[in-house]
């Protein structure tokens, strides 16, 4: 493993990120600097830097974590240093109090280690009176609020995009597999062909775990979010969209499955699979119907602008006609059998998306 994945990521911070943190941190040290004198406001600066997070929710998360830390760590710090002073042992005793108290008090890890902190730059940076703590507890809350303050001034951050980006990936790739699987059962495959297949099929999983975390973040950035509302729309159907892929993404690795357990050359000849492959065909149009519906106006207006008409309809969903299966052969009927209940399944999912 190399030493840089430690502690570099694969991508930058965005930079607007970067700048909220930069004014916070500035802001906070001339404000609490102004309003509380005395020692330098490193506290403040600390609380600000800390509560700037990517969403509003996280944000305020951050800002309750930071102040429940700094009020706990001061009154540990303040109530040992009266009784014990200031030596070194005292400050090391105050950490392990002040961990054992966050414990008690069953704190997240945030908070918990926030009373630590707290209380070792009380012991280690002022002295411990009453009026020194109550000073410090007001400057990490003008940190706190000033944090909160630009995070929500400076464009507050909205994650849709990505996580459409994400579902509709997967809707793609889900589209592609399903045809895929169409032609494995409609001509001949190698073994090598059918270990590709059911490979691209399995990795259609992470798609579908990336594009819940996405959905996740986006659920967060809209949290507390004065733009949220024009967006709360967008991100109800996006969810309504993965709940219908997820189902059809389930089957479709199972049917690539059946078909790689019991494939035989013969299958190609076989009735039955030959209309199961076009039913195939279809639902991977209808998974793509299901994609257009649910994108961005504009990148829906140039998909169908791909023909040359860009105020045409979307065309109807074909997975529609009904299936007439024969008696199939007696080496292929478990095959037969497997593949029609997933694709009833398949058929049952895309009906949801007449409702979404």
């Amino acid at each position: 493993m190399r030493v840089t994945a430690s502690f570099r990521s694969a991508r930058r911070t965005p930079f607007l990120q970067v700048s909220k943190s930069a004014i916070a941190t500035i802001a906070a040290w001339l404000l609490a600097g102004w309003l509380v004198p005395g020692p330098l406001p490193v506290f403040a600066a600390i609380a600000a830097l800390l509560v700037v997070q990517p969403s509003l929710n996280q944000s305020l998360t951050r800002a309750v974590e930071r102040s429940v830390g700094v009020i706990a760590g001061v009154i540990v710090a303040s109530a040992l240093g009266i009784a014990l002073g200031s030596s070194t042992w005292v400050i090391l005793i105050a950490a392990a109090v002040a961990l054992l108290a966050a414990w008690a008090l069953k704190l997240t890890p945030g908070a918990a280690n926030q009373v630590a902190i707290s209380a070792i730059l009380v012991l280690a940076l002022g002295t411990a009176t009453p009026l020194y703590a109550v000073d410090r507890v007001i400057e990490t809350l003008i940190g706190a609020l000033v944090g909160l303050i630009v995070n929500v001034a400076l464009v507050p951050p909205v994650a849709v995009a990505p996580a459409r980006q994400r579902i509709e990936a997967l809707g793609d790739e889900l589209s592609a597999a399903l045809d895929r699987l169409a032609d494995a059962l409609a001509t001949p495959q190698t073994p090598a062909s059918l270990e590709e297949l059911l490979l691209e099929a399995r990795l259609m999983r992470p798609m579908r775990d990336a594009a819940e975390t996405a959905l996740s973040d986006a659920r967060d950035s809209l949290a507390l979010n004065p733009r949220g509302r024009r967006h709360r729309d967008d991100l109800a159907r996006l969810e309504r969209l993965l709940d219908v892929f997820t189902p059809i993404l389930t089957q479709v690795i199972g049917m690539t499955r059946a078909a790689y357990d019991r494939y035989d050359p013969s299958i190609v000849d076989e009735p039955s699979v030959r209309a199961i492959a076009e039913q195939l065909r279809r639902a991977s149009h209808d998974v793509h119907l299901a994609v257009l519906r649910h994108r961005a106006p504009d990148a829906a207006s140039a998909s169908r602008a791909s023909d040359g008409a860009a105020s045409a309809p979307l065309e109807p969903p074909a997975l529609t006609r009904p299936l007439d299966i024969g008696k199939p052969s007696e080496g292929h009927w478990v095959l037969v059998g497997s593949l029609l209940v997933d694709l009833h399944r398949i058929h049952e999912a895309l009906g949801e998306t007449a409702n979404t």
